[in-house]
């Protein structure tokens, strides 16, 4: 997620300057065909050109705006992850204990369960957002070769390759049991089967009467909370903005931009012989404006590939680290994640 108010120049650039080469080139090719050339049919009514532009920019305005909703429903999920895992850490708090039990056990001994259910959920977090990492193949990482490599290196330089040294993938052990662990992790949906995990320590704590069952199922709500935010995040990971809307935006802009230079370059050659290549700029500007408008709907409609665009996941799993573990008087408590080139992830 950018932090800082605008991209600065050398940020826009870096996202779409490639772009303005090849509008540039073929807006020289068709001034020189028209021009140098001297094959003057090319040319076709401005009017065309602006109707078909009128229309790609309604559209490519449509599919921006399901990719924002994309983006902001991720957001709120997390939002809400927020919210009850500092609910769940403050009931579990609250309600085990020996209030209803016959022979009590000792503080230390309720601390204890306490903690392996809040470094349970710890490890949910941390594993929840390994898995939403996890590339489709619908992805920027997974397109062709020279889209897969200018991704890599985004990530790598402005998304979460930013945290080298931040974070490593000793989270889900570290807040689990040495068995449990080893048990967890030859299930193909680890985040499902720790929530499951939680569900049946709660069941015991029922039995051995550390919580009633009005404690039992209100507990046993937030794990619920947990199942459908988990379910919704997967749901846009798993699920892409239809292809046909994607596709579709392509292929209009595509013709968009093959047309413009020449409903333009007759127009520009009214001002005189070195007006007409005042159309290159210009048509350039203008292709460049459409292609940035794409690009951005492009970039926002998955917001779970560990790009700079995306839901600060890692840092919002660190804050509920932070939180949780303060709330336990816990002594293992790290540091929170910091911006980094204007980029928090």
């Amino acid at each position: 997620m950018y932090i800082n108010k605008n991209f600065n120049f050398r940020r826009l650039m870096e996202f779409a300057g490639r772009h303005l080469i090849w509008l540039a080139l073929w807006s020289g090719i068709a001034v020189f065909v028209y021009k140098y050339l001297n094959i003057k049919w090319v040319a076709i009514p401005l009017s065309s050109v602006a109707i078909i532009g009128t229309a790609v920019a309604f559209y490519i305005g449509f599919k921006n705006n399901q990719a924002y909703d994309r983006l902001w429903e991720a957001r709120k999920i997390w939002g809400s992850i927020v919210n009850g895992s500092r609910a769940w850490g403050t009931n579990l708090r609250a309600y085990v204990g020996n209030q209803f039990r016959k022979e009590a056990l000792s503080e230390p001994e309720i601390n204890d369960i306490v903690k392996t259910l809040v470094y349970r959920h710890i490890a949910w977090l941390y594993e929840l957002r390994s898995e939403l990492l996890a590339p489709t193949s619908w992805e920027h990482i997974n397109q062709s070769v020279q889209i897969a490599k200018l991704t890599r290196r985004r990530i790598q330089n402005h998304g979460i390759g930013l945290l080298e040294g931040e974070y490593d993938q000793s989270q889900l052990s570290r807040h689990l049991q040495a068995g449990e662990y080893v048990d967890l992790i030859k299930y193909t949906n680890i985040a499902t089967q720790i929530i499951d995990r939680q569900s049946q320590q709660l069941k015991q704590l029922r039995a051995q009467d550390l919580i009633d069952d009005f404690r039992h199922v209100e507990l046993q709500k937030i794990l619920n909370d947990f199942f459908e935010q988990q379910g919704k995040a997967e749901r846009i990971k798993k699920f892409p903005l239809p292809r046909q809307y994607g596709t579709a935006s392509l292929l209009f802009l595509s013709i968009f931009i093959f047309l413009l230079p020449f409903g333009l370059v007759a127009e520009f050659d009214r001002l005189g012989a070195y007006g007409t290549w005042l159309a290159v700029p210009v048509i350039t500007l203008i292709g460049w404006l459409f292609v940035m408008m794409e690009l951005v709907g492009d970039y926002s409609e998955n917001p779970f590939e560990g790009l700079p665009n995306d839901i600060p996941m890692l840092s919002l799993c660190r804050t509920i680290e932070i939180d949780l573990k303060e709330m336990i008087r816990d002594e293992d408590i790290p540091l929170p994640i910091k911006p980094k080139k204007g980029v928090l992830m």
